[in-house]
């Protein structure tokens, strides 16, 4: 998204990804019944403001966390 404001254009191809990885992230913060509703928000808008990299680190964050909850 910061890119997206940098240049003052979005293709509609990397606007529809963007939306996508959105729903995703949404679909997991949801999952997480323990969390706090403002840590949720906080990794969506870490989404929309990365894009790509944002949705990478909170797969990662996700991951990590529900591994160390099995153990």
């Amino acid at each position: 998204m910061l890119l997206f404001v940098l240049i003052g254009h979005v293709p509609a191809v990397l606007l529809l990804a963007q939306l996508g990885m959105l729903y995703l992230a949404v679909l997991d913060m949801r999952a997480e019944d323990d969390l706090d509703f403002q840590v949720k928000v906080w990794w969506v808008l870490v989404v929309l403001l990365f894009n790509v990299v944002g949705f990478v680190a909170e797969k990662v964050w996700v991951t990590v966390r529900r591994r160390r909850r099995v153990y």
